[in-house]
């Protein structure tokens, strides 16, 4: 029960990656604070997650004898923002995990100058400035602890670029650079901060993924053959599963991790070591 004792908010937690990380934590003794959006946005061309899929990952995480709060919030509005920490601190009294998850992959799938103000506002102002608001908001809390862990999901395009991938390159490498930066602005106060990187994530039906099915969307891959297409790219031969993710995300949460700030965590099967 590593994580015995601990409150952890999760964005992004009704589906995919939050969900197998809000699952993760709760297996190991968290109480956790559960966000999304739970409905559709205006600009991405994609169902995001739902009510029901939120309430769903709740479910879950109360079935491992967690205290859960379950609640819906956009990144992009500063008073969402603090209405979903205000209510977590009211919960439970303390925040001791971040995890920044909340995040989309399209608009997508066009050149650089094809790119529309709103397009690329809008995915910015969700993969990049949503992070940058949670973070704003649990900070100060983390400082008044003397502690706290604050982890960024960003990407392998994180790391390198992918072709008609402008806009989510350029804010998962942003996040890249506000790890690094807030690491170093919080390490007096032991608040560590680091950032994941996973490659390509498996559509697992148990955590209604469908990132990687919209990636290939956007890319006019056949969605019959989408798995197989991104598997070829992958040294282990396999796709990354969420719950390897969640495995990270859970080691930077706990106490096995504290000398561990600043760092960009790669789970992405050797995709970024050619």
């Amino acid at each position: 029960m590593r994580l015995m004792g601990k409150t952890a908010i999760i964005t992004g937690a009704a589906r995919g990656i939050g969900r197998a990380c809000a699952e993760a934590f709760a297996a190991e003794g968290a109480d956790l604070a559960l966000v999304d959006i739970a409905h559709d946005m205006t600009g991405v061309p994609y169902p995001l997650g739902s009510r029901a899929q939120l309430d769903c990952t709740a479910s879950i995480c109360q079935k491992h004898g967690s205290a859960v709060i379950a609640l819906e919030g956009d990144v992009r509005k500063p008073s969402a923002v603090a209405s979903a920490v205000s209510q977590a601190l009211d919960r439970f009294g303390v925040i001791d995990v971040l995890v920044n998850c909340a995040g989309i992959a399209a608009p997508s799938g066009k050149p650089v100058h094809e790119i529309s103000e709103q397009e690329w506002q809008t995915m910015v102002d969700v993969d990049l400035s949503g992070a940058w608001r949670m973070m704003r908001m649990v900070a100060p809390v983390m400082i008044a602890e003397r502690s706290g862990s604050i982890i960024n999901v960003s990407s392998t395009a994180g790391l390198v670029g992918y072709r008609h991938f402008a806009g989510y390159v350029a804010a998962k490498h942003g996040l890249v650079g506000l790890t690094k930066a807030a690491a170093l602005d919080y390490a007096p106060y032991r608040i560590r901060v680091n950032a994941l990187c996973p490659g390509s994530v498996r559509d697992a039906p148990e955590f209604d993924g469908r990132m990687l099915s919209e990636i290939a969307r956007s890319l006019d891959i056949p969605a019959e053959d989408h798995e197989h297409a991104f598997l070829q790219f992958q040294p282990t031969n396999r796709l990354v599963e969420p719950s390897d993710v969640a495995a990270a995300a859970l080691w930077l949460a706990g106490d096995g991790s504290l000398q561990t700030t600043g760092s960009v965590l790669t789970v992405d099967g050797g995709f970024t070591a050619r």
